[in-house]
Order: C-alpha cells, then sequence, then structure tokens
C-alpha cells in the first residue's frame, strides 16, 4: 500500500509513447494501391515495395524488378509542420512534388497515366 493512500497504484496509460515505426494509414494505402494497378494495367510498372522506419514510410514503384524505383513515396510526419508530410521522389532520387495532401503529391503521376492511356 502507498503511504496515505487507497491501497491503488496509478499506472499511465500507454498511449502517450511515440510509435515504434511509421506507416500508411489504410486509406492512404488505398489509394496509393489503386494507383499502382492503374500504372499496372497501363502497362508502366511492374512491381513494388514497401519499407517502414522509426522516422518515414515509403511506397516504391518498379518499372522492372530488377530496377530502381521509377518513383517512391514518402510519408514523414515530422515534417507535418514544415513542406508537408509527403514527398514524391524520381528515379534519380529528385523530389517531384512535396505537400500536406497525397492526393496533391500524386497529382503529377495521375496525369501522366492519363497521357499513358491516351496514346
Amino acid at each position: 500500500m502507498q503511504p496515505g493512500g487507497s491501497g491503488s497504484t496509478i499506472v499511465p496509460f500507454p498511449g502517450g509513447r511515440q510509435p515504434q515505426q511509421v506507416g500508411f494509414d489504410r486509406l492512404e494505402l488505398t489509394r496509393i494501391l489503386d494507383l499502382y494497378g492503374r500504372m499496372v494495367a497501363a502497362g508502366e510498372w511492374r512491381d513494388y515495395a514497401m519499407d517502414f522506419s522509426k522516422d518515414c514510410a515509403s511506397f516504391a514503384a518498379f518499372r522492372r524488378t530488377a530496377d530502381v524505383p521509377q518513383m517512391r513515396i514518402e510519408k514523414r510526419p515530422a515534417l507535418r509542420q514544415r513542406q508537408g508530410m509527403w514527398a514524391l521522389f524520381g528515379e534519380h532520387g529528385q523530389v517531384l512534388k512535396r505537400g500536406h495532401e497525397l492526393a496533391g503529391v500524386l497529382a503529377p503521376l495521375e496525369r501522366r497515366l492519363v497521357k499513358a492511356v491516351e496514346d
């Protein structure tokens, strides 16, 4: 028993700590995989990879399995208050788009998909 207490111990709720890794929520992953499926159907992509670390979550799409990624989407919550937590990287690692909303960051890929279908 605690001195002067009622005999109970207060245990802090475990929700206050930082998550072990960053991930995509269901809506984000659905949006990304929907785009991936349409790019596969258009013949642009054939494989993908996901990576989850303490700082960021990334989704990379490949034209061929043994290639470098044709594009990579990163979610970095630490940049939420700055330029936005979403970033789209090109084949050579250049930043193509940054933003606060996933839809805006995916827009260049959506436009490219429309052009690929029209050709």
